[in-house]
Parts: C-alpha cells; sequence; structure tokens
C-alpha cells in the first residue's frame, strides 16, 4: 500500500509542479486578508490585540483559512478527473483504493504547509514575532487537520460529481465554521451568545491552541485541546472519506 501511495502522491505532485502557479494563486485572499485588514487590528484594544501581538492573533486565523479552503476545495480536482476518466482507469489497476485516496491527501497536506510557511515568511515585514518552533507546530496542527479535510472534500466530490453542487456545499459548510471559529477576531471579544455558540465549533479550539503555539505557551490548555481534536477530528474525516472513496470507486 505505501508503494502504491508514493505513486498516487508523486503523480498528483508532478502535475502541481508542472503548474506551481496554484500554489501562489491559493494564497491569493490570505495574503490580501494580511496586506490591507491585518493593520487594522494593530491599533485595536482589547482581546490580545494591539500592536505587533495582533500579528500572533491574526496570523495563526489565517492558517486556518488556509488550510479550510485549500483542503476543502480539493474535491474539485476529482470531479475533473472523473469527467476525464481518469478515476475509471485507476479503478482497474491492482492499486487499492485507499492508496489513491491517501496519495490525493498527502499532496494536498504538503502543499498546505508550504503555502502556510509562504504566508508566515510574507507576515515578518508587518510586525510578525512568534516563537518559531510554534509556528512550525502550527503548520504542522494545520497540516495535519488538512489530510482529513482533503479526504472529506474527495469524497463529497465523488458524490455529488458537479462543481455547480459542490462549490455551494463546500462554502454553505466552510465559512460558517470558520467565522465562529474566531479567525479574524478572537471570539473572547463576541457578545455572550456567540461566544457559547463558537464553543461548539471544533474548529475553535484549534485556532486557539495555534495562537498559544505562536506565544510560545506550549504548556497551554489550549495547545493541548486544539491539537487532540485537530487529531482526532483529522482521522475521523479521513476514516469517513477513504471508506466513501471505497464505496465509490467500486
Amino acid at each position: 500500500m505505501l508503494t502504491e501511495t508514493a505513486i498516487i502522491f508523486q503523480r498528483q505532485m508532478r502535475i502541481l509542479l508542472r503548474n506551481p502557479v496554484w500554489v501562489f494563486f491559493g494564497l491569493t485572499q490570505p495574503i490580501l486578508y494580511l496586506v490591507l485588514f491585518g493593520p487594522l487590528l494593530t491599533r485595536v484594544r482589547g482581546g490580545g490585540l494591539g500592536g505587533d501581538a495582533s500579528w500572533r492573533i491574526f496570523v495563526p486565523g489565517l492558517l486556518m483559512q488556509l488550510g479550510i479552503f485549500g483542503a476543502g476545495f480539493a474535491g474539485f480536482g476529482i470531479i475533473q478527473e472523473l469527467r476525464e476518466g481518469v478515476i475509471e482507469r485507476q479503478r482497474v489497476t491492482p492499486a487499492r483504493r485507499v492508496s489513491l485516496i491517501l496519495g490525493r491527501t498527502l499532496q494536498n497536506m504538503v502543499t498546505i504547509a508550504v503555502q502556510s510557511a509562504i504566508l508566515c515568511l510574507v507576515a515578518i515585514p508587518f510586525g510578525l514575532r512568534p516563537t518559531w518552533a510554534g509556528v512550525l507546530a502550527s503548520i504542522v496542527v494545520i497540516s495535519v487537520l488538512a489530510i482529513g479535510i482533503s479526504a472529506f472534500s474527495y469524497a463529497m466530490g465523488l458524490i455529488l460529481r458537479d462543481e455547480d453542487a459542490f462549490a455551494p456545499f463546500i462554502q454553505s459548510v466552510s465559512l460558517p465554521l470558520l467565522l465562529l471559529s474566531g479567525v479574524f477576531l478572537p471570539m473572547s471579544l463576541a457578545p455572550i451568545w456567540l461566544h457559547d455558540v463558537s464553543r461548539a465549533n471544533p474548529l475553535t479550539y484549534i485556532v486557539e491552541g495555534t495562537r498559544a503555539l505562536f506565544r510560545g505557551d506550549f504548556g497551554d490548555a489550549n495547545v493541548i485541546a486544539g491539537v487532540a481534536i485537530a487529531v482526532v477530528l483529522g482521522a475521523l474525516l479521513a476514516w469517513w472519506g477513504t471508506r466513501t472513496f471505497q464505496r465509490q470507486s467500486a
């Protein structure tokens, strides 16, 4: 299985490297938020915002946004491959179905990790002064979560089989979860009812955990909760996505 997964991963990476503009295209929205919205937060007071500290709150939120949208829309690729007959040709090979999806999700993980590193480097001239061990740990956490989300996205792509149905579905699921996780502003600034609703969102704990990592608070309770939730949620989504992919590809 490892050999088959590696072959699929290499194939997906070759496709990406032939047109690497997509790596930078995925960074367009986060960088626009970084450049055009981030500086406004340096003049806000409250919730830990203000001055350079604002970047240690804002950038982890952008990493989450990058991971959710980057992995969430991965299913577009498999819809195109279905239309071009790529999936059909792979089905008749001896390769295990699980390898067909794992190779793809690993490619998404690597892409998001590279994009996350670039985004953090771009934020340095604006005033980002994090603990770099915390940045590395945050990228690992987001990448682990991205494996599960991309597997879920591929499975939904196989189920829906149409971009016109897939795009609004992913958008309607990802956008509320992102806004409720406090990616732009910490939920400590929210009204009580909104803050309470956000506690039911698992992404909230991951965002708060990565913010603690950026500060270098590795022993913070938010770090433990965020890492645990990212691993469990990523594993559950990967399991469901892989199982659905196997059924849909049978």
